[in-house]
């Protein structure tokens, strides 16, 4: 893993907004590492700032009610928070593309498809002829599978999973560097999902594009991604391989994510959700602020802050118990 290329590295991201209720606490202290061709899975229940992430590095988070408090977010190894609107402007869309959650509202409704698509192209790279930028903005749409005679219309007419494709194809366009797809297929049904999931991958490997993939998921995740993260809180609890989370699972929140999910092989009349809801991001519970839903939390939990412990290779854990500091000890069933 050391040989390939870190094309994405964030360390201690703060990320805050304000709201008549207080200050939101959406990213606290998030760190992950992102190399070449590899698929970087989000997890968590909605508000674990999966989406504030992805803003943060597009440097979208809306101002003045949002701020990326400190931190670093390094893209090639070039900081991004440093960087002036008007170069973050060349690089979005160019070497950093993202696919948002709904394609019904991604598109221009009175722009043509391929009108969307060619000016990507003509803003990124300038080097073509109108002509050589037409050709590419044809061949993209044909890679996502939509005949290049269907250039000119408009995005009323197609299909929830069509549109989802020309979006794939104005990401894809520019060759970019990294890609990150905000739960690119939860308006699909699972038919559209496959092969919506299937193409990307496909051009992922062709292109050698790196991806972070946000979810809710878990099969998604197992079928697309080379890594995983699950998020609760603003902070990634748990951080390793697809097969460090599946079949060697640590941490309290994602054996409860596991448990909350139909099983083919263990036959139970009731599924095991997670008890309680989840935190108040303007009111973060102290400590660990998963310890009021966790079955292990001891006394410490509601005082401490967890740190991130290595349990084996890569595979990173925040939990008291790989501290020392709390008796337990997660299942870790295999989930693959």
């Amino acid at each position: 893993m050391s040989e390939k290329e870190i094309v994405l590295e964030i360390k201690d991201l703060v990320v805050e907004y304000t709201s008549e209720s207080g200050i939101v606490h959406a990213v606290n202290g998030l760190n992950m590492v992102l190399y070449a061709g590899d698929t970087f899975g989000l997890v968590g229940e909605t508000g674990a700032g999966k989406t504030t992430t992805a803003l943060s590095i597009m440097r979208l988070v809306a101002e003045p009610q949002g701020r990326i408090i400190s931190g670093s977010i390094k893209f090639m190894g070039e900081e991004l928070l440093t960087k002036s609107e008007v170069e973050m402007r060349s690089i979005r869309g160019g070497m950093i593309s993202m696919i948002f959650q709904d394609p019904m509202t991604s598109l221009n409704p009175v722009m043509t498809i391929g009108e969307q698509i060619l000016e990507v192209i003509e803003i990124h790279q300038t080097t073509l002829s109108k002509e050589e930028a037409l050709v590419r903005a044809e061949e993209m749409l044909e890679l996502v599978g939509i005949p290049k005679q269907r250039f000119n219309e408009y995005p009323h007419q197609f299909s929830g999973g069509m549109k989802q494709r020309v979006v794939i194809a104005i990401a894809l366009a520019c060759n970019p560097k990294l890609i990150i797809a905000d739960e690119p297929t939860t308006a699909l049904d699972v038919t559209i999902q496959a092969q919506v999931l299937e193409l990307m991958q496909e051009l992922q490997k062709e292109l050698n594009t790196a991806m972070i993939l946000i979810t809710h998921d878990l099969g998604v995740v197992a079928q697309v991604c080379d890594h995983v993260a699950i998020m609760y809180g603003g902070q990634i609890v748990e951080n390793g391989t697809v097969e460090d989370i599946f079949r060697r699972t640590k941490h309290p929140y994602t054996e409860g994510l596991f448990g909350s999910i139909p099983n083919l092989i263990n036959n139970v009349e009731r599924l095991n959700p997670i008890k309680g809801l989840t935190p108040d991001p303007t009111n973060l519970p102290s400590g660990c602020a998963f310890h009021p839903r966790c079955p292990y939390a001891g006394d410490i939990c509601a005082t401490k802050s967890p740190v991130e412990t290595k349990v084996l290779g890569g595979h990173i854990v925040e939990c008291m118990i790989y501290e020392g500091l709390v008796k337990g000890e997660v299942k870790g069933a295999d989930h693959a």
